[in-house]
């Protein structure tokens, strides 16, 4: 596959997470107001919407962290690069990187566990909807985010090993 196509394909893939965290943040508005409207107006309620906004707050976190890895923008502790010499900063953001794929690499392989154990007692959300479906979202978005961060490792070991060539 050429550059071109896997910067296409990863634009489209982008879109798609950025579609869904925005479909998924609007309803979860939408649905909490007419939830306060039933509730103030009415005094009743969607018996369901409670726990699915519950499970849309999770899946927007993670979707939202997903977008935040992807563009680099997470929460970082910037403390000793400031400290550093320009090499060294690369160096420690090669292994911070690595670091954090290795933590997201963890929490997806006991997510996958947490879901299969819910898969296999058959818990459910609500209205008999298997909790396993909404938890999917955990293994998927800590192992992209683990990949993402492997990718910006390997990113700054090409950009570390172009600067020692020039220099």
């Amino acid at each position: 596959m050429s550059g071109s196509a896997l910067n296409n394909l990863l634009r489209k893939l982008h879109q798609i997470e950025d579609s869904i965290l925005a479909i998924l943040l609007f309803g979860m508005i939408l649905l909490a107001a007419a939830q306060i409207f039933l509730r103030n107006i009415f005094d009743s309620g969607i018996v369901w919407a409670d726990p699915l906004l519950r499970v849309m707050v999770m899946w927007i976190g993670l979707l939202g962290a997903l977008a935040a890895t992807r563009e680099n923008k997470h929460i970082t502790i910037d403390l000793l690069p400031r400290f550093l010499s320009e090499t060294m900063r690369e160096v420690v953001k090669v292994l911070t990187n690595l670091f954090s794929a290795g933590i997201a690499a963890i929490i997806s392989y006991h997510s996958v566990r947490f879901v299969a154990m819910d898969y296999e007692s058959n818990s459910k959300v609500f209205s008999d909807i298997p909790a396993w479906t909404f938890e999917l979202i955990l293994p998927i978005a800590f192992g992209l985010i683990s990949l993402r961060f492997t990718i910006h490792a390997i990113l700054n070991v090409r950009a570390l090993m172009i600067k020692r060539r020039m220099g």
